[in-house]
């Protein structure tokens, strides 16, 4: 399995040095991949009714396009992933641009990870319909590999329109590889329809495997190979555990079939850069050796 790190966007704050620091530590530990999450606008929880998300207002988030552009000038090898970005609320057209360029600047570093939220308040705030955002998903990823793979573009949807038109320069990998976040059974059948890649949210146990394995029966009947989609388990420090349970942990994603494994250092008690930095060089010393 290629193991990642999740950057942990709510802790590590503002100064670029720990933004810095924390990614090019992640590459000298040996990581193959910084995962990052997104989140646009965070709601101000006092002025609603009820707000029981996970996150609010008060939570930080760097944006996770203009951070792969600084990275990509101080590291090397690391891949940069999202996962997941929210699509539905932003433009198609500018997330291909957007992506690509990341691409082209990284030398073929992108992994985007996308999902559809769960957040009104973004698609409000950025204008997007949050009520079709599912059925929309479908359509943004079939502009995204034409505007990634063509010169030119032409395109009539029920969602986007396209005439003769296209991004340049492309993408370095072409095209870039697209993976889906989520657990609902929808997203599990667009996984297997469409997918490069999943980001499962389960633990790789029995109920996990077979669920896994519903994936895979969708890749079938789309006419795909099944082992050519990507999966990526996730083992939160937060959770509690020992080393030894880090270390069972991976082994039991990599039986059911996990093809990447990233650690989430958030929400275990950890402040600044240099704890999560010394937290994970612990994890990978636990799951290598």
């Amino acid at each position: 399995m290629r193991l990642g790190a999740i950057f942990p966007q709510t802790e590590i704050g503002a100064d670029p040095a720990g933004v810095r620091d924390f990614a090019q530590a992640a590459e000298a530990l040996g990581y193959e991949h910084l995962l990052v999450f997104d989140h646009v606008l965070g709601a101000d929880g006092s002025k609603r009714d009820s707000w029981d998300r996970p996150y609010s207002h008060k939570d930080m988030f760097h944006e996770p396009f203009v951070m792969f552009g600084y990275l990509a000038g101080i590291t090397e090898k690391i891949e940069m992933t999202t996962g997941v970005l929210i699509l539905s609320q932003r433009q198609t057209v500018l997330v291909a641009k957007q992506a690509a360029e990341v691409d082209v600047l990284t030398g073929g570093r992108l992994r985007l990870g996308i999902g559809i939220g769960w957040n009104e308040v973004e698609y409000e705030g950025l204008g997007e319909d949050f009520g079709n955002r599912g059925r929309r998903s479908v359509e943004q990823i079939q502009l995204l590999r034409e505007l990634w793979t063509k010169e030119v573009v032409s395109f009539k949807g029920r969602y986007h329109e396209v005439t003769y038109a296209g991004i340049n320069p492309l993408p370095v990998q072409q095209p870039i590889p697209i993976w889906f976040g989520g657990g609902a059974e929808r997203v599990v059948r667009r996984v297997g329809r469409l997918g490069d890649g999943w980001f499962p949210q389960f633990q790789p146990d029995s109920a996990g495997i077979e669920r896994i394995g519903q994936m895979h029966e969708y890749a079938k009947a789309a006419g795909r190979d099944p082992s050519a989609i990507g999966i990526e388990g996730r083992i939160g420090l937060a959770d509690g555990g020992s080393p030894d349970d880090w270390q069972k942990g991976s082994e039991a994603w990599a039986e059911a079939g996990a093809t990447h494994l990233s650690v989430n250092t958030m929400r275990a008690g950890l402040k600044g850069p240099d704890q999560h930095i010394e937290a994970i060089r612990k994890f990978k010393e636990a799951v290598t050796g």
